[in-house]
């Protein structure tokens, strides 16, 4: 993969956000989606609210699209977990609710404690009734995120995108333990 493209898919999808009228970003701090983060906090036609908890932003965007505006939800795989019982309000009020989620416990991770939901992010919210969408490398990213958009906003249904880890990189746990004083 080209070094423009590893850095560009953040740059491309606030585009993509700000073309459609993206106004709300929820989220939870996540390195995943740094880049695209700073660009929203730029942008003046755009307000992030951070979060304490994942599924707070989906009443956040709940309460936005009744309001008239759009909005997305970032957050990392772990965060699913956290959004299971809320994300049945989307799917009974018949709203759209978009997600990136950047993931964890999937290629080279080093946390053992971020496999288990790595690994059932997909299936769980499949099995919500979530439409699931997945990116792994950084040219997928733009493409996959705008066909989710019109998803969600065309047929008033979450729709979450999953940006693998193989594109985001797999932390080091060797360096991150050589990083704390003795």
């Amino acid at each position: 993969m080209k070094k423009n493209a590893e850095s560009a898919w953040p740059d491309e999808v606030h585009a993509l956000l700000k073309a459609a009228g993206i106004r709300q970003v929820a989220i939870v701090p996540d390195a995943g989606h740094a880049r695209l983060i700073k660009l929203c906090e730029k942008d003046k036609a755009m307000r992030v609210v951070r979060l304490t908890t994942e599924e707070e932003g989906v009443a956040l965007l709940a309460g936005a699209w009744l309001g008239g505006e759009k909005g997305v939800l970032l957050m990392q795989s772990s965060g699913v977990g956290n959004c299971i019982n809320m994300l049945t309000l989307p799917i009974a009020s018949q709203f759209p609710l978009l997600m990136l989620v950047t993931m964890r416990g999937d290629f080279g991770e080093f946390n053992p404690a971020q496999i288990p939901m790595g690994n059932a992010t997909q299936a769980v919210l499949e099995a919500l009734g979530v439409i699931v969408k997945r990116a792994d490398t950084a040219e997928e990213v733009p493409e996959v995120v705008s066909g989710a958009m019109r998803l969600a906003f065309n047929t008033y249904r979450p729709v979450a995108v999953l940006v693998g880890q193989r594109l985001l990189g797999a932390k080091d746990f060797r360096k991150l333990t050589e990083s704390v004083p003795q």
